[in-house]
């Protein structure tokens, strides 16, 4: 069933917001990783947002999805909910936190953490 555009923003906001506050995201570091505006970030978290996503947006929060269930799937609780927050030594970090490398780099970064992510879960 194919869902509207407005339908798919609705959606993709609501589970960013919900994972924002899950992983204890201040406003700033959420707003940087939607690419949005700080104020804009304030009222795209609200419900009845009507505001348009660019498509990088759309994927950016997509993306922010994918990463959050990979670490559900092979972390658990704490590490999970902290891991995009926590100095990580891993090849595509040197040592930053994941999340100051893909507000950094942008959306390249988003899908390159989501594939490491799939290969540590899919021992790749």
């Amino acid at each position: 069933q194919k869902h509207s555009a407005a339908e798919t923003k609705t959606v993709a906001l609501k589970a960013f917001s919900y994972i924002i506050s899950e992983w204890q995201i201040p406003i700033p570091e959420a707003a940087a990783l939607a690419d949005m505006s700080e104020s804009t970030w304030k009222r795209a978290r609200r419900a009845g947002y009507t505001g348009d996503l660019t498509h990088d947006q759309l994927l950016r929060l997509s993306a922010v999805v994918g990463i959050y269930k990979a670490l559900k799937l092979y972390f658990s609780d704490p590490i999970a909910r902290r891991w995009i927050t926590l100095p990580n030594d891993g090849p595509l970090f040197n040592g930053e936190r994941p999340i100051d490398t893909m507000i950094r780099e942008g959306l390249p970064q988003f899908l390159q953490v989501r594939t490491y992510l799939d290969a540590l879960r899919g021992g790749a």
